[in-house]
């Protein structure tokens, strides 16, 4: 999709994409006493306000332990300096919480590349796949969706992006995701889409 190489506004998901998968999410929701089969978000929305006001904490808590395991997918970086020194917007939108956020991208080494109001996560908004923040950072630059990409390695990340208007990128390791045919371009790391961009 050549397209891509002309879009200026790059909008990243974080666990999984910018950073090597670790989160065990079935894990985190047995921890929470959620079910299993649904997002982690959609299963604490579906609980009573006050059970929820109970198990936030705890999920920032759990959250906690995979920042200190963080570690910055391969190419990560480069593709950023790359996109960045050619005047693109880089955002991110992921479905963690701000502290844990600025954790790991202070972990791995990314934090200089987003700048904190070009951050946006559960904590600031309806999380993905809620298109909202995604048309947020596009106002924001004043950019339209159709100078934006959202890359992601989630049905989340897609969906957002596809609901926002913008191109979406699937990072798909293996190469047989469910989700291929809702993703504009496929790569198996982000330093193949550097490659695809250069």
């Amino acid at each position: 999709m050549d397209v891509l190489r002309t879009r200026r506004c790059w909008i990243f998901d974080m666990d999984g994409t910018l950073t090597v998968p670790v989160h065990d999410f079935d894990s985190m929701r047995r921890e929470l006493g959620l079910p299993q089969g649904v997002g982690t978000l959609e299963g604490l929305a579906a609980l009573p306000a006050g059970e929820q006001a109970r198990l936030r904490p705890l999920l920032d808590e759990i959250g906690w332990r995979y920042v200190e395991l963080a570690q910055a997918q391969l190419g990560a970086g480069e593709l950023l300096a790359s996109l960045s020194a050619r005047g693109g917007r880089l955002g991110l939108v992921t479905r963690n919480g701000r502290r844990n956020t600025l954790g790991t991208l202070a972990k791995i080494g990314l934090a200089e590349f987003f700048a904190p109001e070009d951050v946006h996560t559960r904590d600031d908004g309806a999380p993905k796949p809620a298109p909202d923040a995604v048309l947020q950072l596009l106002r924001g630059w004043g950019a339209t969706p159709e100078d934006g990409v959202m890359v992601g390695d989630a049905v989340y990340d897609l969906q957002a992006g596809r609901t926002a208007g913008t191109a979406t990128v699937l990072l798909d390791p293996v190469g047989d995701s469910a989700w291929r045919a809702i993703a504009d371009l496929c790569v198996r790391d982000l330093r193949e889409l550097h490659g695809f961009l250069s």
